[in-house]
């Protein structure tokens, strides 16, 4: 493993078991299925796809908060290095320092029993961080002041403050206990737009302040182009591409990457009305279809496709895919605008 690559997973696989009927078979709700990826230090990783795609899970499967079916999953931060399929209690509470979650729902994600400053201190006594009262204070001051609170805001209870003021509150609450990995699972998808820029600025900020590795999860392509130097698509379970931001926007090569695009909104009149439709909805992760797990929404689709599953191809660019005809696609235009 590379010095410079904090989570590495190789075949990540993340599987549900259901109850089944009486006589029926057993269902497995395949969340994830075969994923291998490279995050490395300091990088602020975005993560898009569709409800549905299994976003979610990886990041609670590179937390160690989602059982593991299969493959591995690697952290070395240099200092401490951890196998979270292999990982022993002490182990773990160490992790849990190291890794941190910011939840989607300020609303939720708040007791409101507790006041500001409590939430904040919460992770450093639960995980035993600091000695005293006074440090627990100093170091619930400092953490607040760096995401924009006021002191007085320690004093108060969550229904006081608004949608952007509470995720600043449990961007806090994440960070207080000096992390070296955040996944940050749609943590603007609740706020207005004008607060989501703010929070997004807020943090690039510490990003860069504090030297995190961020995994940002979301649907919005262009909230993932604002903050994210490397981005990976998933549909179904699976890593479709993975590429740096400005290769996979300029010349994205997966269809389903390219459906995404198109429908950005743009203020352009001329490029109204060109996004791709995909038909149907999302499979169920509980019954897919062979092949390609696109190939029943992709207008591209041909036998191979339906008959063989597509491996990530790599390239020196650091630009993989998961197509069989990425290349047929990308040199005939009349293809790329069927």
């Amino acid at each position: 493993m590379s010095n410079d690559i904090l989570i590495s997973a190789r075949d990540l696989s993340v599987h549900f078991p259901l109850r089944g009927g009486l006589f029926g078979p057993k269902q497995v709700v395949r969340a994830v299925e075969g994923v291998s990826l490279d995050i490395e230090k300091g990088r602020f990783f975005g993560l898009v796809g569709e409800s549905g795609s299994g976003k979610t899970t990886l990041g609670k499967a590179l937390l160690k908060a989602a059982p593991i079916t299969r493959g591995t999953v690697t952290y070395d931060d240099g200092e401490m290095r951890h196998e979270l399929t292999e990982i022993t209690a002490k182990g773990l509470k160490d992790y849990r320092s190291r890794s941190q979650l910011i939840f989607q729902d300020p609303y939720a994600a708040l007791s409101p029993r507790m006041t500001v400053r409590d939430i904040i201190a919460e992770p450093l006594e639960v995980m035993g961080l600091t000695a005293s009262r006074e440090e627990t204070d100093e170091r619930v001051r400092e953490i607040a002041a760096k995401c924009r609170l006021n002191l007085e805001h320690l004093r108060r209870f969550p229904h006081a403050f608004s949608g952007g003021q509470r995720q600043r509150i449990s961007i806090a609450r994440a960070l207080v206990s000096n992390p070296r990995f955040v996944v940050a699972d749609e943590s603007v998808a609740a706020l207005d737009v004008s607060i989501q820029a703010d929070v997004l600025n807020l943090l690039k900020e510490i990003q860069q302040e504090m030297g995190l590795t961020f995994l940002f999860v979301s649907h919005d392509l262009s909230v993932v182009a604002h903050v994210c130097d490397h981005v990976a698509v998933m549909y179904l379970g699976r890593l479709v591409e993975t590429a740096p931001t400005r290769e996979l926007f300029a010349a994205p090569r997966h269809p389903y990457t390219k459906a995404l695009l198109s429908a950005i909104p743009s203020l352009d009149p001329d490029d109204r009305g060109k996004a791709q439709k995909l038909e149907g909805e999302i499979p169920s992760p509980t019954n897919q279809p062979p092949g390609c797990k696109f190939q029943t929404r992709c207008p591209f689709a041909i036998d191979i496709c339906r008959r063989d599953e597509p491996k990530l191809e790599h390239s020196s660019t650091g630009h993989e895919v998961a197509c069989h005809r990425w290349k047929e696609l990308m040199d005939d235009r009349s293809l790329q605008t069927a």
